[in-house]
Protein backbone atom coordinates (compact mmCIF):
# COMPACT_ATOMS: atom_id res chain seq x y z
CA UNK A 1 0.00 0.00 0.00
CA UNK A 2 1.15 3.45 -0.78
CA UNK A 3 2.24 6.02 1.91
CA UNK A 4 -1.01 7.14 3.80
CA UNK A 5 -0.95 11.15 3.43
CA UNK A 6 -0.52 12.45 7.69
CA UNK A 7 -2.69 15.57 8.81
CA UNK A 8 -0.64 18.70 8.06
CA UNK A 9 -0.33 21.42 10.94
CA UNK A 10 -2.75 23.68 9.15
CA UNK A 11 -4.75 23.76 5.19
CA UNK A 12 -2.86 26.50 4.32
CA UNK A 13 0.84 25.74 5.32
CA UNK A 14 1.54 29.65 4.55
CA UNK A 15 -0.66 30.54 6.78
CA UNK A 16 1.40 28.43 9.85
CA UNK A 17 4.72 28.94 8.76
CA UNK A 18 3.38 33.56 9.01
CA UNK A 19 2.26 33.12 12.56
CA UNK A 20 5.55 31.22 13.41
CA UNK A 21 7.64 33.78 11.96
CA UNK A 22 5.22 36.73 13.11
CA UNK A 23 6.16 35.35 16.58
CA UNK A 24 10.23 34.71 16.26
CA UNK A 25 10.35 38.46 15.29
CA UNK A 26 8.07 39.53 18.21
CA UNK A 27 10.16 37.32 20.53
CA UNK A 28 13.67 37.28 19.73
CA UNK A 29 14.54 34.33 22.34
CA UNK A 30 12.09 32.02 21.17
CA UNK A 31 13.94 32.29 17.78
CA UNK A 32 17.20 31.77 19.35
CA UNK A 33 15.60 28.74 21.44
CA UNK A 34 14.11 27.21 17.85
CA UNK A 35 17.79 27.86 16.13
CA UNK A 36 18.85 25.52 18.80
CA UNK A 37 16.47 23.25 18.80
CA UNK A 38 16.82 22.53 14.96
CA UNK A 39 20.41 22.58 15.24
CA UNK A 40 20.97 19.83 18.08
CA UNK A 41 21.39 16.36 17.94
CA UNK A 42 18.89 14.02 20.35
CA UNK A 43 20.67 13.95 23.52
CA UNK A 44 19.78 13.07 26.96
CA UNK A 45 20.50 16.51 28.23
CA UNK A 46 19.55 19.33 25.70
CA UNK A 47 19.76 23.19 26.38
CA UNK A 48 16.72 24.48 24.35
CA UNK A 49 12.88 24.48 25.95
CA UNK A 50 10.63 22.66 24.47
CA UNK A 51 8.73 23.90 21.16
CA UNK A 52 5.51 22.31 21.41
CA UNK A 53 3.54 21.73 24.41
CA UNK A 54 0.29 20.04 25.52
CA UNK A 55 -2.00 22.12 28.23
CA UNK A 56 -4.70 20.74 29.77
CA UNK A 57 -7.20 23.15 31.16
CA UNK A 58 -9.58 20.56 32.29
CA UNK A 59 -9.47 16.22 33.03
CA UNK A 60 -13.31 15.85 33.12
CA UNK A 61 -15.44 15.09 30.06
CA UNK A 62 -19.77 15.19 30.14
CA UNK A 63 -19.44 11.95 27.64
CA UNK A 64 -18.50 8.03 28.52
CA UNK A 65 -17.13 7.28 25.62
CA UNK A 66 -16.23 3.26 26.18
CA UNK A 67 -12.92 3.44 24.85
CA UNK A 68 -11.71 6.39 26.75
CA UNK A 69 -9.74 6.52 30.07
CA UNK A 70 -12.03 9.23 31.61
CA UNK A 71 -15.04 6.31 31.71
CA UNK A 72 -13.14 4.70 34.53
CA UNK A 73 -12.64 7.63 36.13
CA UNK A 74 -15.31 8.78 39.17
CA UNK A 75 -17.39 11.19 37.84
CA UNK A 76 -15.71 11.29 34.62
CA UNK A 77 -13.35 14.05 36.73
CA UNK A 78 -9.65 12.95 37.85
CA UNK A 79 -8.50 16.12 38.51
CA UNK A 80 -8.79 20.11 39.29
CA UNK A 81 -9.10 22.63 36.85
CA UNK A 82 -6.22 24.42 35.79
CA UNK A 83 -6.40 28.26 36.71
CA UNK A 84 -5.78 31.27 33.84
CA UNK A 85 -3.39 32.31 36.52
CA UNK A 86 -0.92 29.06 36.09
CA UNK A 87 -1.71 29.00 32.88
CA UNK A 88 -0.28 32.38 32.13
CA UNK A 89 2.87 31.81 33.87
CA UNK A 90 3.34 28.48 32.17
CA UNK A 91 3.47 30.03 28.42
CA UNK A 92 5.00 32.95 30.14
CA UNK A 93 7.88 31.08 30.82
CA UNK A 94 7.97 28.90 28.28
CA UNK A 95 9.45 31.27 25.57
CA UNK A 96 10.71 28.21 22.96
CA UNK A 97 6.65 27.75 22.51
CA UNK A 98 5.78 27.65 18.50
CA UNK A 99 2.74 25.37 18.87
CA UNK A 100 0.14 24.49 21.38
CA UNK A 101 -2.45 22.63 22.07
CA UNK A 102 -5.22 23.36 24.74
CA UNK A 103 -7.10 19.83 25.43
CA UNK A 104 -6.01 16.27 27.00
CA UNK A 105 -8.08 13.62 29.08
CA UNK A 106 -11.68 15.81 29.06
CA UNK A 107 -14.00 18.54 27.52
CA UNK A 108 -11.89 21.96 26.97
CA UNK A 109 -15.04 24.11 26.40
CA UNK A 110 -16.46 22.88 30.30
CA UNK A 111 -13.62 24.89 31.55
CA UNK A 112 -14.77 28.41 32.44
CA UNK A 113 -11.27 30.31 31.32
CA UNK A 114 -10.82 28.24 28.15
CA UNK A 115 -11.63 31.03 25.51
CA UNK A 116 -9.62 32.95 27.49
CA UNK A 117 -6.68 30.53 27.49
CA UNK A 118 -7.12 30.76 23.67
CA UNK A 119 -7.00 34.27 23.38
CA UNK A 120 -3.68 34.85 25.55
CA UNK A 121 -1.48 31.71 23.35
CA UNK A 122 -2.81 33.46 20.18
CA UNK A 123 -1.87 36.88 21.44
CA UNK A 124 1.76 35.22 21.80
CA UNK A 125 2.10 33.85 18.33
CA UNK A 126 1.73 30.55 19.09
CA UNK A 127 -0.54 28.30 16.72
CA UNK A 128 -3.07 27.08 18.73
CA UNK A 129 -5.32 23.80 18.42
CA UNK A 130 -7.76 21.65 20.32
CA UNK A 131 -10.12 19.18 20.22
CA UNK A 132 -13.83 18.57 21.14
CA UNK A 133 -16.42 16.52 21.18
CA UNK A 134 -18.83 19.53 20.03
CA UNK A 135 -21.65 18.78 22.57
CA UNK A 136 -21.82 22.58 23.92
CA UNK A 137 -20.49 24.72 21.03
CA UNK A 138 -23.94 26.22 20.86
CA UNK A 139 -23.30 27.51 24.61
CA UNK A 140 -22.50 30.87 25.03
CA UNK A 141 -21.86 30.61 21.64
CA UNK A 142 -18.78 28.64 22.23
CA UNK A 143 -18.81 28.19 18.45
CA UNK A 144 -18.41 31.57 17.60
CA UNK A 145 -16.35 32.63 20.54
CA UNK A 146 -13.46 29.78 20.06
CA UNK A 147 -13.05 30.88 15.81
CA UNK A 148 -12.87 34.82 17.05
CA UNK A 149 -10.14 34.33 20.18
CA UNK A 150 -7.81 33.08 17.24
CA UNK A 151 -7.60 29.27 17.24
CA UNK A 152 -5.71 27.68 14.64
CA UNK A 153 -7.31 24.40 14.50
CA UNK A 154 -10.33 22.73 16.36
CA UNK A 155 -10.38 19.01 15.86
CA UNK A 156 -14.30 17.73 16.20
CA UNK A 157 -14.37 13.70 17.00
CA UNK A 158 -17.45 12.26 14.93
CA UNK A 159 -17.10 8.59 15.32
CA UNK A 160 -20.32 8.03 13.62
CA UNK A 161 -22.42 8.66 10.43
CA UNK A 162 -25.33 7.46 12.25
CA UNK A 163 -27.44 7.84 15.65
CA UNK A 164 -27.52 4.62 16.49
CA UNK A 165 -23.33 4.02 15.92
CA UNK A 166 -22.24 7.90 17.26
CA UNK A 167 -24.22 7.12 20.55
CA UNK A 168 -23.16 4.03 21.12
CA UNK A 169 -19.27 4.70 21.10
CA UNK A 170 -20.02 8.16 22.44
CA UNK A 171 -21.38 7.46 25.64
CA UNK A 172 -24.10 10.23 26.80
CA UNK A 173 -23.68 11.89 23.69
CA UNK A 174 -26.62 12.99 21.45
CA UNK A 175 -26.36 12.84 17.63
CA UNK A 176 -28.31 15.54 16.67
CA UNK A 177 -27.04 17.68 18.57
CA UNK A 178 -23.59 16.94 17.85
CA UNK A 179 -24.64 17.43 14.06
CA UNK A 180 -26.03 21.08 14.55
CA UNK A 181 -22.94 22.03 16.79
CA UNK A 182 -20.74 21.21 13.80
CA UNK A 183 -22.55 22.64 11.36
CA UNK A 184 -22.85 26.32 13.36
CA UNK A 185 -18.93 26.31 13.64
CA UNK A 186 -18.55 25.70 10.03
CA UNK A 187 -20.38 27.96 8.80
CA UNK A 188 -19.30 30.50 10.77
CA UNK A 189 -15.53 29.51 9.68
CA UNK A 190 -17.31 29.66 6.32
CA UNK A 191 -18.46 33.43 6.57
CA UNK A 192 -15.28 34.54 7.79
CA UNK A 193 -14.13 32.66 4.30
CA UNK A 194 -11.52 30.18 6.93
CA UNK A 195 -10.97 26.85 7.61
CA UNK A 196 -10.29 25.72 11.18
CA UNK A 197 -11.85 22.42 11.61
CA UNK A 198 -11.14 18.91 11.08
CA UNK A 199 -13.57 15.89 11.52
CA UNK A 200 -11.50 13.14 13.35
CA UNK A 201 -12.45 9.98 13.16
CA UNK A 202 -11.42 7.25 15.72
CA UNK A 203 -11.71 3.64 13.44
CA UNK A 204 -12.46 0.87 15.46
CA UNK A 205 -15.29 -2.06 15.04
CA UNK A 206 -18.22 -0.60 15.80
CA UNK A 207 -18.20 1.92 12.87
CA UNK A 208 -15.57 0.09 10.56
CA UNK A 209 -18.87 -0.89 8.32
CA UNK A 210 -19.33 3.33 8.02
CA UNK A 211 -15.47 4.08 6.52
CA UNK A 212 -17.19 5.19 3.03
CA UNK A 213 -19.91 7.13 4.80
CA UNK A 214 -17.32 9.60 6.34
CA UNK A 215 -16.87 11.84 3.47
CA UNK A 216 -20.14 12.75 2.98
CA UNK A 217 -21.11 13.02 6.09
CA UNK A 218 -18.31 15.16 6.42
CA UNK A 219 -19.77 17.64 3.72
CA UNK A 220 -22.97 17.39 5.06
CA UNK A 221 -21.90 18.84 8.39
CA UNK A 222 -19.69 21.36 6.75
CA UNK A 223 -15.93 19.90 6.99
CA UNK A 224 -13.34 20.45 4.20
CA UNK A 225 -10.94 17.94 6.01
CA UNK A 226 -10.82 14.12 7.42
CA UNK A 227 -8.63 12.62 9.53
CA UNK A 228 -9.25 8.84 9.86
CA UNK A 229 -7.14 7.82 13.33
CA UNK A 230 -6.23 4.08 13.16
CA UNK A 231 -4.75 3.24 16.26
CA UNK A 232 -7.32 2.57 19.58
CA UNK A 233 -4.46 2.57 22.31
CA UNK A 234 -4.78 2.10 26.01
CA UNK A 235 -2.21 5.09 27.20
CA UNK A 236 -0.15 3.24 28.90
CA UNK A 237 -2.38 1.28 30.79
CA UNK A 238 -2.23 -1.76 30.14
CA UNK A 239 -5.46 -3.06 31.20
CA UNK A 240 -7.13 -0.47 28.55
CA UNK A 241 -4.39 -1.63 26.07
CA UNK A 242 -5.65 -4.94 25.95
CA UNK A 243 -9.34 -4.40 25.96
CA UNK A 244 -8.82 -1.37 22.98
CA UNK A 245 -7.23 -3.91 21.33
CA UNK A 246 -9.85 -5.78 20.39
CA UNK A 247 -11.55 -2.44 18.83
CA UNK A 248 -9.26 -1.96 16.82
CA UNK A 249 -9.62 -2.38 13.38
CA UNK A 250 -7.11 -5.22 12.09
CA UNK A 251 -6.50 -4.58 8.53
CA UNK A 252 -7.80 -1.76 6.35
CA UNK A 253 -6.72 -2.99 2.94
CA UNK A 254 -5.96 -1.00 -0.73
CA UNK A 255 -8.77 -1.17 -2.32
CA UNK A 256 -10.70 0.49 0.76
CA UNK A 257 -8.55 3.16 1.31
CA UNK A 258 -8.49 3.53 -2.67
CA UNK A 259 -12.08 3.42 -2.72
CA UNK A 260 -12.21 6.23 0.20
CA UNK A 261 -9.73 8.62 -0.96
CA UNK A 262 -11.81 8.55 -4.23
CA UNK A 263 -14.97 8.96 -2.78
CA UNK A 264 -13.42 12.23 -0.99
CA UNK A 265 -11.35 13.65 -3.96
CA UNK A 266 -15.55 13.83 -5.81
CA UNK A 267 -16.60 15.71 -3.07
CA UNK A 268 -13.68 17.87 -2.25
CA UNK A 269 -13.32 16.59 1.44
CA UNK A 270 -9.47 16.08 2.27
CA UNK A 271 -8.88 12.80 4.07
CA UNK A 272 -5.54 12.08 5.39
CA UNK A 273 -4.57 9.37 8.42
CA UNK A 274 -2.76 8.55 11.62
CA UNK A 275 -1.87 5.62 13.53
CA UNK A 276 0.65 5.92 15.84
CA UNK A 277 1.41 2.37 16.70
CA UNK A 278 3.49 1.69 13.45
CA UNK A 279 5.03 5.12 13.46
CA UNK A 280 8.16 4.45 16.15
CA UNK A 281 11.21 2.40 15.73
CA UNK A 282 15.49 2.81 17.01
CA UNK A 283 15.70 4.55 13.65
CA UNK A 284 12.60 6.73 13.89
CA UNK A 285 13.00 8.06 17.62
CA UNK A 286 9.07 9.22 18.99
CA UNK A 287 10.07 13.29 19.17
CA UNK A 288 8.08 14.13 22.40
CA UNK A 289 10.76 13.77 25.32
CA UNK A 290 12.82 16.06 22.73
CA UNK A 291 10.60 18.75 21.83
CA UNK A 292 7.59 18.68 23.51
CA UNK A 293 6.05 17.58 27.19
CA UNK A 294 2.30 17.57 27.90
CA UNK A 295 1.15 19.37 31.68
CA UNK A 296 -2.05 17.99 33.28
CA UNK A 297 -4.39 19.92 34.78
CA UNK A 298 -3.37 19.42 38.03
CA UNK A 299 0.03 21.02 36.56
CA UNK A 300 2.24 17.45 36.52
CA UNK A 301 4.33 16.84 33.57
CA UNK A 302 3.98 14.20 31.70
CA UNK A 303 5.86 12.69 28.92
CA UNK A 304 3.03 12.66 26.42
CA UNK A 305 -0.75 12.52 25.17
CA UNK A 306 -0.49 9.07 24.59
CA UNK A 307 -0.40 8.36 28.23
CA UNK A 308 -2.24 11.93 29.29
CA UNK A 309 -2.98 10.86 32.93
CA UNK A 310 -0.87 11.63 35.52
CA UNK A 311 -1.22 8.93 38.04
CA UNK A 312 0.41 6.59 35.45
CA UNK A 313 3.55 8.51 34.81
CA UNK A 314 4.71 11.47 35.22
CA UNK A 315 8.02 14.04 36.27
CA UNK A 316 6.36 15.78 38.76
CA UNK A 317 4.57 18.91 39.68
CA UNK A 318 5.28 22.40 38.55
CA UNK A 319 5.62 23.74 42.38
CA UNK A 320 9.00 25.91 40.81
CA UNK A 321 9.95 26.68 37.34
CA UNK A 322 9.28 24.06 34.05
CA UNK A 323 13.06 24.10 33.22
CA UNK A 324 13.79 22.68 36.62
CA UNK A 325 12.10 19.37 35.17
CA UNK A 326 12.78 19.70 31.85
CA UNK A 327 16.48 18.76 32.41
CA UNK A 328 15.61 16.43 35.71
CA UNK A 329 17.86 13.79 36.22
CA UNK A 330 14.63 11.58 35.69
CA UNK A 331 13.94 13.65 32.61
CA UNK A 332 17.57 12.86 31.67
CA UNK A 333 17.21 9.27 32.55
CA UNK A 334 13.89 8.63 30.43
CA UNK A 335 15.70 10.51 27.32
CA UNK A 336 18.72 8.17 27.72
CA UNK A 337 16.66 5.11 27.66
CA UNK A 338 14.94 6.33 24.33
CA UNK A 339 18.38 7.10 22.90
CA UNK A 340 19.43 3.30 23.73
CA UNK A 341 16.95 1.63 22.98
CA UNK A 342 15.86 0.58 26.33
CA UNK A 343 12.62 1.87 25.85
CA UNK A 344 10.79 2.32 28.98
CA UNK A 345 8.01 0.40 29.73
CA UNK A 346 5.20 3.18 29.54
CA UNK A 347 6.35 4.31 25.88
CA UNK A 348 6.62 0.44 24.63
CA UNK A 349 2.94 0.39 22.93
CA UNK A 350 4.23 3.41 20.52
CA UNK A 351 7.11 1.55 19.69
CA UNK A 352 5.44 -2.18 18.74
Amino acid sequence: MKTLELPKPAPDLKAYDRKLSAGFQKYPERHENFLKYKKSSRCAKIDYMPIKLDIENVSRCNLKCDMCQVSSWESLKRGADMTFEDFKRILDEQFGLIELKIQGMGEPFLGKDFIRMVEYASRKNIWVRTSTNATVLDRKENYKRIIDAGIDEVQISVDGTTKDTYERIRGNADFEVMMKNCKRINRHCDSLEIDKTRMWVLLQKDNRKELHHFPAFARELGFKRVAIILDVHGWGNDQLTDKNTQKKVAYLGEEDVEKLLENARDLGINVTFWDISDKYSQTNLCPWPFERAYISSDKKVVPCCMIANPDTFNFGILDNTFEDIWNSQRYVQFRQAHLSGKVPGVCKYCYR
